[in-house]
């Protein structure tokens, strides 16, 4: 069963609340053509990503969202919504990305969070690490980007 609230908030929630089997949905980010090119000129300065007419030309037939800014709004919105305010404590890394369908101007881009697992740390016990598996969604639901997130947070009980 997917769910659109995660409780207890982001605000007062720790390791013990992230179960293993709970989905989630959040967002949505709209994504504009200038979030787009300015982003490429920035860092992916491909033509098909900072080009209107270059893009027209290519194999995609128009402008599209490079796949780190599809990864930057998944963060946004796994900040926004999913990572502890309280006891959030970084990432030790990431597993694959996988991008599945470019981003267009003007779509709207939301989440779904499955917590695979939730281990508490051998070595410091007021911890624990949660591994997520993170699909970004377009507007139609289709899948555009798929990875697998660990983070580690800190535990409501310190003991």
């Amino acid at each position: 069963m997917t769910n659109t609230v995660f409780n207890p908030p982001i605000e007062d929630r720790y390791f013990e609340d992230y179960i293993p089997g709970s989905v989630y949905e959040f967002g949505s980010i709209l994504v504009k053509e200038e979030d787009i090119i300015d982003f490429a000129r920035r860092y992916d300065p491909q033509v098909f990503h900072l080009d209107p007419e270059g893009a027209r030309q290519s194999t995609y037939g128009g402008i599209i969202a490079s796949g780190w800014l599809t990864a930057a709004i998944t963060m946004r919105l796994l900040v926004d919504h999913y990572i502890s305010r309280v006891a959030g404590m970084g990432s030790p890394g990431s597993g694959p990305i996988r991008w599945l369908k470019p981003v267009r101007p003007g779509d709207r881009l939301s989440i779904r969070v499955k917590i695979l697992r939730a281990s508490h740390s051998r070595i410091k016990v007021d911890r624990g690490v949660v591994r997520a598996f993170i699909e970004t969604l377009n507007q139609k639901g289709e899948i555009v980007m798929t990875r697998t997130a660990v983070g580690i947070m800190a535990c409501r009980n310190k003991t």
